[in-house]
């Protein structure tokens, strides 16, 4: 198959190139690098070193024997998508081009504005050339868990059957997003369920959850590193709590930290979008899939990394700081992710396994830790947005 990947030179673009690659498909990714810049403006970087895109797609060719092809273009501009659809009419396209940051949406009003507007053009620039140009692509576009928020029922994947009035439908289930980017991409799924609608357009859309680790079962050599961000704006909970762990400072748990939610690990990340890909959708059919292995709150993550670090060494300790969010600490939480299963998908990182890799990895790259630290703790406040300055 011909699967390009928007967002490739990203935490999970680089590692599911590398995975689709060894497995004998046409892998060709399209980034414009703004992540690199952002994670810069925020004073922060990778915590593993990363090539540049030339330099990694050589290092993918010497190490595991892969071709990757590469265009620097931008998805906000509807030319550049309908010309890489043109020229490449892929089978799929993974939709990983969007801004992934709540924090980085809750500066101010500029963060906020930039988010919505770039993230939800990308999106319907690429159904337009879809529709226009390579009606036969399968968009599997990712979405996020956090569109759902924490209501007090289960779950479902999508849809839910509702009686009300007593009368019966099935109908999306209501989104609760929690940030503007949420919000962003909960825009996106409508965007999307209406492209189907209207254009009979395939479309897979993955609510994914919180994705951790430093590599993948493809990632064998430094130079095929994929981004790891631990700063407070682009850093998960858990890379942050990894990453503290290592430097020897406190691991920061917001709140009471009863927060929930879905993870899934990097490999098992990039497993599932692979059976999406190869298991696609009939003609006019739109899903969605719930991503995630095992929901954990805040606090069990760090306890689960003090008790890993406690074994290997380090001297973990955990600190409850003020919640700068605006969310339930606690809640009930339990979706359902029953069709990647029915695909095939099966566990193959624990939490505790992948949480010693990562401690070990980012063990080799404390000194580019320590360089930054002082962007772990949270300065992003939902409440308080920054004044706004550009």
């Amino acid at each position: 198959m011909i699967v390009a990947i928007g967002g490739i030179d990203g935490y999970i673009g680089w590692a599911l190139a590398l995975h689709l690659a060894v497995r004998g498909h046409k892998v060709v990714g399209i980034d414009n690098f703004i992540t690199r810049k952002r994670v810069e403006e925020v004073g922060s970087w990778s915590a593993t070193p990363i090539l540049t895109m030339q330099e990694r797609i050589k290092a993918a060719k010497e190490v595991l024997g892969v071709d990757i092809q590469f265009v620097e273009g931008d998805l906000v501009n509807y030319s550049v998508v309908r010309s890489f659809f043109e020229k490449y009419k892929p089978d799929a396209f993974v939709h990983l081009a969007e801004q992934r940051s709540a924090p980085y949406s809750m500066i101010d009003v500029y963060h906020a504005v930039e988010t919505q507007t770039q993230n939800i053009a990308s999106s319907l620039n690429i159904v337009y050339a879809m529709k226009e140009v390579s009606p036969h692509t399968h968009l599997v576009k990712m979405g996020t868990m956090g569109e759902y928020g924490t209501p007090n029922i289960d779950i479902p994947e999508g849809f839910f059957e509702v009686e009300y009035h007593g009368r019966k439908d099935y109908l999306p289930f209501p989104r609760m997003a929690s940030s503007w980017y949420h919000w962003s991409k909960v825009h996106d799924s409508g965007n999307m369920m209406f492209a189907n609608k209207i254009w009979g357009l395939k479309i897979s859309d993955v609510m994914q959850g919180v994705v951790y680790g430093t590599r993948t079962n493809e990632i064998v050599d430094e130079r095929l590193h994929t981004r790891f961000d631990f700063d407070e704006v682009w850093g998960t909970a858990l890379n942050r709590f990894c990453v503290q762990t290592v430097l020897g400072l406190p691991m920061t748990v917001y709140g009471k930290g009863g927060q929930t939610r879905g993870f899934i690990s990097l490999t098992d990340s990039v497993q599932c979008l692979r059976l999406i890909i190869e298991n696609p959708p009939d003609k006019g059919e739109y899903r969605v899939f719930n991503q995630f292995d095992e929901p954990y709150s805040v606090l069990e993550l760090a306890q689960k990394v003090y008790k890993v670090g406690k074994e290997m060494g380090f001297e973990p300790a955990i600190a409850h700081v003020p919640n700068p969010r605006v969310e339930a600490e606690s809640h009930y939480y339990n979706p359902e992710h029953e069709k990647l299963k029915a695909l095939g998908f099966k566990r193959t990182r624990e939490l505790e396994e992948e949480l010693r890799n990562m401690l070990r990895d980012l063990s080799r790259y404390k000194n580019r830790l320590e360089a930054k630290k002082d962007v772990i703790f949270p300065r992003t406040d939902w409440r308080r947005a920054r004044n706004p300055v550009r």
